[in-house]
């Protein structure tokens, strides 16, 4: 394996970066640090799954499980002094019966560990839509739908925020690649965590924020779940085709206030033939979630989520994977029902915000503007009442969050200018760049590359601006042993 070195041939007279050839790499390991993906299945992708399924799970298996499971045991004055609807009776509230653990994550497998909710501060999830059956026989799932979820209790706010699965982003311990290939990457070398472990510090990076859960549902058991709760009301701005699972099944959704059933929701929020394209798609998702939230919240619609409570539970329970618990679930979900609408924010990181691009092989894709991003992000979690800042729930300034990864550095010449090394370390220790090795690399090379051996993006962003690096010279090569955290 060659190794990497700096040379100091950079127009603006900083230092860069300069490995050996990239191409005499190994071909496995090659494929892992490109993130492309190996193998795409012929068939249109089917959009799944949205977030809307979160509110769903957050908020009905609250509105539902909370009212069945707490109220029917007669702890729900006890625990948050909910009174029955009147002309409701605690008798025909069905039970869900022996074996349901309100302390088990529902989740299997490998699954990232949750930084538990106190109730008190503000809480964070990630809602990831996934497509099993577009990718059957084909490896692991890729993210169709990102979206995250913040709630503050304190000042009694919300926020949807959602991601294009074409963002080209630093995935921790991997290359740069589409931020949808986060979750594939975990699943398929099961990093700690899993995929949703990665797709979880893939999106921290990004924003900036701290994660406390995840949800990945399916979109079946979404058709199923907007079922149970009787359809939902969407405002649709103009006609649109949709094209509900199944052949000969196009619906044509006139301009005005349609009422969904299970199919037909989820085809109006997956549908991306539109002129926005992926940008439309992610507000059509947006609307379905709120219609979610007003369907779940109406008064007339208690006794309904009652009724199939059991059957809900059971339909999320199958179609949802999370490391959130019943007992988490129904104390978020208490909260969220307290939330006025007007307090749900909704944003989305739209064409202001990203440029198109190439990849180096070739794909279509989005660069983020990473200040414009988190302006949205901001947007998104900020409160009304100002109780609660944002800023005591992530760090904004790079430098602190450079200074929080506390990155060890690793200076190679593969340049003929000898002392190169010694004197782009210089430069960057003055800039208070943690540079723990300097020497000679075992081959020549002109051509500049940063590798993050540890995943340590804001130290790289860094470094790549610094220095002037291109996007196609940065790689990630996970090795957890090594000496440093980026050569």
């Amino acid at each position: 394996m060659p190794q990497e070195a700096l040379s100091y041939q950079n127009q603006s007279g900083a230092p860069c970066y300069n490995p050996t050839s990239m191409d005499e790499f190994n071909p496995i390991e090659m494929d892992r640090r490109s993130n492309q993906e190996p193998h795409k299945p012929a068939h249109k992708t089917m959009s799944p799954v949205l977030w809307g399924l979160l509110f769903v799970f957050l908020i009905t298996l609250v509105a539902t499980v909370y009212l069945t499971y707490t109220v029917v045991r007669g702890a729900t004055g006890a625990l948050f002094g909910l009174r029955t609807p009147a002309g409701l009776s605690l008798n025909e509230i069905p039970e869900f019966g022996q074996g349901v653990n309100i302390n088990t994550p529902l989740q299997e497998g490998n699954g990232p560990s949750p930084i538990p909710w106190d109730g008190a501060n503000r809480v964070t999830i990630l809602v990831m839509g996934l497509d099993y059956r577009d990718w059957e026989g084909e490896g692991p799932s890729r993210t169709d739908t990102m979206m995250l979820l913040t709630m503050d209790p304190v000042s009694r706010t919300a926020g949807l925020m959602s991601i294009p699965r074409d963002l080209w982003v630093n995935i921790p311990g991997f290359d740069y690649g589409k931020i949808n290939t986060a979750y594939y990457l975990g699943e398929l070398y099961d990093t700690e965590g899993g995929g949703p472990g990665l797709a979880v510090q893939t999106v921290e990076a990004l924003l900036g924020v701290e994660i406390n859960y995840y949800a990945q549902v399916d979109f079946a058991a979404f058709e199923n779940f907007i079922d149970e709760i009787g359809g939902i009301d969407v405002d649709v701005p103009f006609e649109i085709s949709v094209d509900p699972v199944g052949p000969h099944n196009t619906v044509v959704l006139p301009q005005g206030i349609q009422h969904l059933d299970g199919p037909a929701a989820l085809a109006y929020a997956r549908n991306r033939d539109t002129f926005g394209a992926d940008f439309d798609r992610a507000d059509r998702q947006q609307q379905v979630v709120m219609a979610i939230f007003d369907q779940i919240t109406s008064l007339g619609a208690l006794p309904k989520l009652l009724a199939n409570a059991p059957s809900i539970y059971n339909n999320l329970r199958s179609g949802i994977h999370t490391n959130l618990n019943l007992k988490e679930t129904i104390s978020l979900a208490w909260t969220a029902s307290q939330i006025p609408r007007e307090n749900i924010k909704r944003g989305l990181i739209g064409p202001n915000e990203v440029s198109s691009s190439m990849s180096p092989d070739g794909m279509d894709i989005l660069l983020p503007d990473v200040d414009a991003v988190r302006a949205v992000r901001d947007q998104v979690f900020a409160t009304t009442s100002g109780i609660a800042p944002v800023a005591t729930v992530y760090v904004s300034n790079p430098q602190e969050l450079r200074q929080a990864e506390a990155a060890t550095v690793s200076v190679l010449n593969a340049t003929t200018t000898a002392g190169l090394a010694s004197q782009t370390t210089n430069y960057l220790q003055d800039l208070g760049v943690n540079v723990t090795e300097t020497g000679n690399a075992a081959e020549s090379s002109d051509t500049t590359v940063i590798i993050d051996y540890t995943g340590k993006p804001y130290t790289v962003e860094y470094l790549v601006g610094l220095l002037n690096i291109q996007a196609n010279s940065i790689y990630s090569r996970y090795d957890p042993n090594s000496q440093v955290d980026i050569a």
